[in-house]
């Protein structure tokens, strides 16, 4: 999935505005992708109503829970240390404190960190946050709590996520849950289930409420966004057993999105993730119809070898991957393309990573994100591949493909250079406090200087040079969207 989420920002405490009459503190942590941290918010509202607030310090928590992730081996082990480090607050300073794991690892390792470790009082699964609060009466009875059950229509439409360390600018909102695709490498059906959709009405009530409080910016959120469709509801995979009535009104990924983008014209509406299998044309035709919607694409493409993407259970080739990438840039020639790419993967030769380096140049993506392979337990490629890459290529291919990106990088950030792109600031800029920071429409980070301008306008800025990921501008004046 697309890192929206600052990656600095993994880990923090989320905090929110307190209820006068909530007496318990809760202290809740997230890791992993934007679907993670969308959760957080909405188990932040469930808790919410029963007497929680929340809060930064750690030691005043009576309620501590750690939003996972299982994509990669690193990010399990980060959430063990942190288990670690709350557990020993509880020993030393909070005896009453209470732990619990939620989000993708609490299915793969419950009886681990229950039974095996017992290092939380509670495990809950991505589908059942509804039932936290019967899972913490049980936890008060001095029981273990546990429900990772998979639901075949959970979707939360109807809790108002709580926002969350929200700099009232931009804000995520999820329409799918789950994903069918089974590539090889990936837990996430098997953590979060199969495909499901929202109902369009609740994803239309929550972004129009959050255009009343000042949003100026949403990201349509999902494993795999354009897969969405709404015929009723239930899994995607059943859509064939739908009425011919629901057939006839069931509304796919693309009319979502023209109903979006229609409903809130001066919002900036943006999308994630992609599956290219998925994509399809009318996508790109309703972006090029709403000059609000934004002219960025992220669009996983994990290797550029044939081979390889039949081994991971890609549903594309090269070649396909190719073709759409020529009809996006043809219907939407401004438009950006960001990557996922894993190296290392299982039989990976060099002539496959060879391949991949000569996709990234034949495309040149303004952005990506690369990782080497890391084996997960459970998965299909786990089971059938042996992991034969040494740890020494892997790292050398790692780094020859983050060079690459890098490059290409430089060379997309250089078309801007004598341009006017209009930004969105979102914050002050990291490295230059008297600088906004902000991204343009194709979720390029530009930074200029403050001037009188405020967090939440539409500003244009011509930009004077840049670096390989970051546009450097002077603002001209406000822009309407």
């Amino acid at each position: 999935m697309e890192k929206t989420i600052d990656e600095k920002a993994q880990g923090n405490a989320l905090d929110t505005t307190p209820k006068t009459d909530n007496g318990r503190k809760l202290y809740i942590e997230s890791y992993g992708c934007a679907m993670n941290f969308s959760d957080s918010e909405v188990v932040a509202s469930i808790l919410s109503k029963q007497g929680y607030n929340t809060t930064q310090i750690l030691e005043e928590a009576d309620l501590v829970l750690v939003n996972t992730c299982s994509i990669r081996d690193k990010a399990e082990q980060t959430v063990r240390k942190r288990l670690e480090k709350y557990n020993a607050v509880k020993r030393d300073h909070n005896p009453k404190m209470k732990v619990g794991v939620l989000g993708c690892m609490a299915e793969r390792l419950k009886e681990k960190f229950l039974d095996q470790e017992k290092i939380v009082d509670m495990v809950v699964g991505p589908d059942a946050y509804k039932d936290i609060p019967n899972l913490l009466a049980e936890v008060e009875d001095g029981k273990d709590a546990v429900n990772v059950t998979l639901s075949k229509d959970e979707t939360y439409a109807d809790i108002s996520p709580v926002r969350l360390n929200t700099n009232g600018v931009n804000a995520l909102v999820s329409i799918t849950r789950g994903c069918d695709n089974m590539c090889t490498f990936c837990v996430v059906p098997f953590t979060r289930g199969r495909e499901r959709s929202r109902d369009p009405r609740s994803i239309l009530e929550e972004i129009n409420d959050l255009s009343v409080k000042g949003y100026k910016e949403i990201t349509l959120l999902g494993q795999n966004v354009d897969s969405y469709l709404w015929y009723g509801g239930g899994l995607k995979k059943e859509f064939k057993n739908a009425t011919e009535m629901e057939k006839a009104t069931a509304i796919s990924f693309s009319e979502l999105l023209d109903q979006v983008a229609t409903a809130q014209p001066h919002m900036r509406v943006r999308f994630s993730t992609s599956n290219p299998q998925d994509m399809t044309y009318d996508v790109f035709h309703i972006m090029a119809k709403h000059k609000n919607i934004c002219n960025h694409v992220h669009l996983p493409v994990q290797s550029g070898s044939d081979r390889i993407l039949k081994q991971m259970n890609r549903q594309h080739t090269v070649a396909q991957y190719i073709t759409l990438v020529n009809k996006l840039k043809e219907i939407l020639p401004d438009c950006s393309i960001s990557q996922d790419l894993i190296t290392g993967f299982p039989s990976e030769t060099e002539a496959d990573h060879k391949d991949t380096l000569a996709l990234m140049q034949q495309v040149k993506f303004a952005f990506g994100y690369m990782y080497k392979y890391s084996e997960r337990p459970g998965t299909m490629a786990a089971r059938k591949f042996e992991d034969d890459i040494p740890e020494a290529i892997k790292k050398r291919r790692l780094t020859e493909i983050v060079e690459a990106q890098r490059a290409h990088g430089a060379d997309r950030t250089q078309e801007f250079v004598g341009k006017t792109t209009q930004v969105l600031i979102e914050r002050s800029s990291k490295k230059n406090q008297d600088q906004w920071s902000g991204r343009n429409q194709q979720s390029i980070v530009v930074v200029f200087p403050k001037q009188t301008y405020q967090v939440g306008d539409f500003v244009n800025v011509k930009i004077i040079r840049c670096t390989s990921a970051t546009l450097i501008g002077q603002a001209v004046g406000l822009s309407n969207i």
